[in-house]
C-alpha cells in the first residue's frame, strides 16, 4: 500500500512540474572578453645584470623607472596583457643583517595585500637550477597575485612580483595570471647568478 501511495505522489509531482507554464526570461550574465594567449616561448635576458634567466619572447625587459629603483631593477613588460613582472635585485655583501632585512621586507610587501586578499599562501619551491625560492600566492582582487624572493644567502637577493595596473577583477584575468605564473616559474628555473 505504501509503495502505491509513494508512486502516486511521484506521478503527481512529475506531472505538475511538466505542466505548461509561461516562459520566464532571465538576462544573460555579463560576459568577459576572450583572451588569446600565445604559446610559451622563451629567450635569455639580453641585458647585463648580476643575474641571468629566460623571459617570454612576448615580453620586453625594461629598466625600472621608479625614483627608488636600484641599478639592476627591471620590469618584464607584457604589453599585450598590460601586466609586468617587477624584478628587484639587491647585493647582500655577505651581511646577515642585510639579508634578514630584505627577507622581512619581502614578507611586509606580500602582507600589504591582506586588506583585499582572501588568502595568502606561502610555498617553498626548489628550481631546476637548485635554487630555493619562497613563492607567495595572493588570492582575491589584488594587483599582485604572485610574488617571490630568492637568494644565495651571501651575495645575491632577488624579489619578483606580477603586477596588473588595472581595476579588472582577477577572476576575469585568471587565464593571464596562470600564463604569467608559468613564465615566472620559468624565470626561477633558469635563474643563475653572475
Amino acid at each position: 500500500m505504501f509503495k502505491k501511495i509513494l508512486l502516486f505522489a511521484v506521478i503527481c509531482i512529475v506531472s505538475a512540474s511538466c505542466s505548461k507554464k509561461e516562459a520566464s526570461y532571465v538576462p544573460k550574465p555579463k560576459g568577459f572578453n576572450r583572451v588569446d594567449l600565445p604559446p610559451h616561448a622563451y629567450q635569455k635576458l639580453a641585458q647585463e645584470h648580476p643575474y641571468t634567466f629566460e623571459i617570454s619572447r612576448f615580453a620586453e625587459a625594461l629598466p625600472d623607472t621608479f625614483r627608488t629603483a636600484g641599478k639592476h631593477w627591471i620590469f618584464i613588460n607584457y604589453p599585450q596583457f598590460k601586466a609586468n613582472i617587477q624584478i628587484t635585485y639587491k647585493d647582500i655583501d655577505n651581511n646577515p643583517a642585510l639579508l634578514k632585512a630584505y627577507i622581512d621586507d619581502s614578507y611586509k610587501l606580500a602582507s600589504k595585500h591582506q586588506i583585499r586578499a582572501s588568502a595568502i599562501q606561502e610555498q617553498r619551491v626548489l628550481s631546476k637550477t637548485g635554487k630555493t625560492a619562497i613563492l607567495f600566492k595572493i588570492e582575491g582582487d589584488v594587483p599582485s597575485p604572485y610574488q617571490f624572493y630568492t637568494t644565495d644567502s651571501t651575495k645575491h637577493f632577488m624579489r619578483g612580483a606580477i603586477y596588473f595596473p588595472t581595476a579588472t577583477k582577477n577572476d576575469s584575468l585568471a587565464p593571464v595570471i596562470d600564463y604569467l605564473q608559468k613564465d615566472m616559474i620559468q624565470l626561477l628555473n633558469t635563474l643563475n647568478w653572475r
